[in-house]
């Protein structure tokens, strides 16, 4: 039954789509298999130019680091590919291995909520990434490829906008938003 509702929550997702509510869903593949997903989440995106993340990976992947080459390769976009200015990560306080993989990507704690986890209340440690921490951080080999012929289709043009105290920033808005071909990544990340 929990596999149809995330199904149905997936589907509906894929339904809501306007130029400040989007979510680009991606499979994760080792050796041509799945073994997870990460997904990409944009909320009023044309305004703040933030996103926020979700990942979930199979228990018998879990541990080898594919959670950071994940998360790393859908900043990448993020920053690189969509011209964003902020990331946003939330995990469970208990969650050690996604704490880590927020704290060693140059996240910075950004206070505590609430979530349900099994139908149980549980305190979840909200993230924050700037696009300055990130470029700190960035890597170097993870390519993008597609992005820019996918804009068009995605309703993605570009503007300039004023972020902040006298910072120009290129800016991104999507008029709508379609899922993204999932990609064989060489380090098994789609």
């Amino acid at each position: 039954m929990a596999h149809t509702y995330w199904l149905r929550g997936s589907w509906a997702g894929r339904a809501r789509v306007s130029a400040d509510s989007w979510r680009l869903y991606f499979a994760v593949l080792v050796d041509s298999e799945p073994v997870g997903m990460q997904d990409l989440i944009g909320r009023n995106f044309t305004w703040f130019g933030t996103v926020s993340s979700f990942s979930w990976l199979a228990p018998g992947s879990r541990g080898r680091g594919l959670g950071k080459e994940m998360r790393a390769a859908i900043l990448q976009l993020a920053f690189a590919g969509l011209d964003a200015g902020e990331a946003g990560s939330d995990t469970f306080v208990d969650n050690e291995a996604s704490n880590r993989v927020c704290r060693g990507l140059g996240y910075e704690p950004n206070g505590t909520d609430w979530d349900t986890r099994r139908g149980e209340p549980a305190r979840i440690q909200q993230w924050r990434l700037t696009r300055d921490a990130w470029e700190r951080v960035r890597r170097d080999d993870i390519e993008l490829t597609g992005v820019e012929e996918c804009l068009p289709v995605l309703g993605i043009g570009q503007r300039s906008a004023t972020i902040g105290p006298g910072r120009t920033h290129r800016r991104l808005i999507a008029a709508g938003l379609v899922v993204l071909p999932v990609a064989d990544h060489p380090r098994g990340c789609g």
